[in-house]
């Protein structure tokens, strides 16, 4: 019963990072709006504008790709399939899943995936995207 209260847990913990997430890019996509819409000063200024407009849409494209990580492991989790290998189907240990709750491959299918330069569209879950996912276990 210890990790289907554990799993519970995890499920807060992502719908707590998703609700901030889609209010953090929906803050971030009306800010590029008003600022596109200023005209901006000079060719300074709009260099810099420039700038930080790509700055703010690379972050919000890596945002994206963790809610859609997220929204993902929501949906397995509806399916009952969370905490399962996409490929061998074994369970994903809850140290993983802790360190990383929208995992979807056991750390040896993660790996072979990396060895073979496999991908599937999603963020390499070796790749850690943002601090704040991180869980304490202790």
């Amino acid at each position: 019963m210890a990790r289907k209260d554990a799993l519970l847990n995890l499920r807060a913990i992502l719908v707590r990072r998703r609700d901030a997430l889609r209010s953090a890019l929906a803050g971030d996509l009306s800010l590029l709006k008003e600022l596109r819409s200023e005209s901006p000063g000079d060719v300074i200024d709009a260099a810099y504008d420039s700038a930080q407009d790509e700055i703010s849409s690379q972050l919000a494209e890596v945002e994206s790709r963790e809610l859609a990580s997220i929204e993902n492991a929501l949906e397995r989790m509806k399916g009952g399939v969370y905490g399962l290998c996409e490929v061998c189907n074994c369970k994903i240990p809850m140290a993983r899943l802790n360190a990383l709750p929208y995992a979807t491959m056991c750390i040896s299918c993660q790996r072979d995936l990396e060895r073979s330069g496999g991908g599937s569209g999603r963020p390499q879950e070796s790749e850690e995207i943002s601090g704040e996912m991180e869980i304490d276990i202790s």
